[in-house]
């Protein structure tokens, strides 16, 4: 795959407004992981999928990591300078040796070790190690924190005998001046200096998103695209809602339906009952359904559902986030 220039970041067919390329959250769902892996390995073969998805991780780690400097460095408020930390669990585990005196080199490993498990389940055991999201997202996070050119490797991974998922994270510099083939190979699809550029020109803390337009436990029904989003404000009330805004041809794109829950237990009987009429309701239109803002009091009932939701999320943001990505990649399957 040769290096993406830099007015077209050509990851996955997706342009640089696209949702997948601003939130990260879906990428680490092992549902749409498993998916992921098996899509891009149908449509592009190992190499390039390889590639696609460690130019993906990179982006995302680096916008992790330049929003969490702007958060510690670009406030005035002291309040709002908390410490954000990576997306993506990774552990630092000691400073590697290098032949180039001063040069960052660090061997770490994913404790949680999600895409592996992805991987396993959509695919089987590889011959290779496979974890190249998250080497792309670590890379992309050092890249950004430490400010310099970072690229981790995998070393070791669960999927083909491994007792972890490790890395080996090291300055370009260092990984030019090695025998490893891949490595720079692998460098020639990271343009660093491009993709630094193409993160902070979209870095901009007032821009608009869905999200911000919507006050969780609103009683307004909003549709933007493909995407819609409904409060769950008793039985009767939003089965009534569904099945009009089912008849409405505003209706007829949506793809993906957020359910809000702010503010409401649901109960084993009647709550329970209607959200499974509404779950039906929503696969009729051939819609996917999320829930979101799920009361800890409620979690036991959800669980016991006959129909599940594609997804849950605690935070109605989160959830208004994943269902665009979730929409975008149908719309871009390959």
């Amino acid at each position: 795959m040769s290096p993406i220039p830099p007015d077209a970041i050509g990851v996955f067919g997706f342009d640089p407004e696209a949702v997948l390329l601003k939130e990260p959250g879906i990428l680490l769902d092992p549902h749409f992981l498993s998916a992921l892996h098996a899509e891009l390995r149908t449509e592009l073969g190992d190499g390039d999928a390889n590639l696609t998805l460690l130019q993906m991780g990179f982006l995302h780690g680096l916008q992790d990591a330049l929003r969490a400097v702007q958060t510690a460095f670009g406030s005035e408020s002291p309040e709002s300078r908390n410490p954000v930390g990576p997306s993506l669990a990774f552990r630092l585990c000691a400073e590697a040796n290098t032949p180039e005196p001063g040069a960052i080199s660090l061997n770490g490993l994913w404790p949680e070790r999600i895409e592996a498990s992805a991987y396993l389940a959509a695919l089987g055991e590889p011959a290779h190690p496979t974890c190249f999201l998250s080497a792309g997202y670590t890379s992309g996070w050092l890249s950004g924190t430490l400010d310099a050119d970072i690229l981790a490797l995998e070393s070791s991974c669960c999927t083909c005998g491994g007792d972890s998922c490790s890395f080996l994270a090291q300055e370009a510099s260092v990984w030019r001046e090695s025998s490893d083939p891949a490595a720079r190979k692998i460098l020639e699809s990271l343009p660093f200096a491009v993709f630094r550029s193409f993160v902070q020109a979209n870095l901009d803390p007032a821009r608009d998103s869905a999200s911000d337009q919507i006050e969780p436990g609103s009683s307004v029904v909003h549709i933007w695209g493909p995407v819609m989003v409904i409060p769950f404000q008793g039985g009767d009330a939003v089965l009534n809602a569904v099945e009009l805004i089912g008849r409405d041809p505003a209706a007829r794109g949506v793809s993906v339906v957020v359910l809000d829950l702010s503010g409401t237990i649901i109960d084993e009987a009647y709550g329970a009952l209607a959200l499974e009429q509404v779950l039906e309701l929503i696969e009729a239109w051939g819609a996917d359904a999320i829930f979101a803002a799920v009361s800890p009091l409620s979690e036991a009932t959800i669980a016991d559902l006959e129909r599940q939701p594609l997804m849950i999320h605690k935070d109605l943001a989160e959830a208004i986030a994943a269902a665009f990505q979730l929409a975008n990649a149908q719309r871009h399957p390959a």
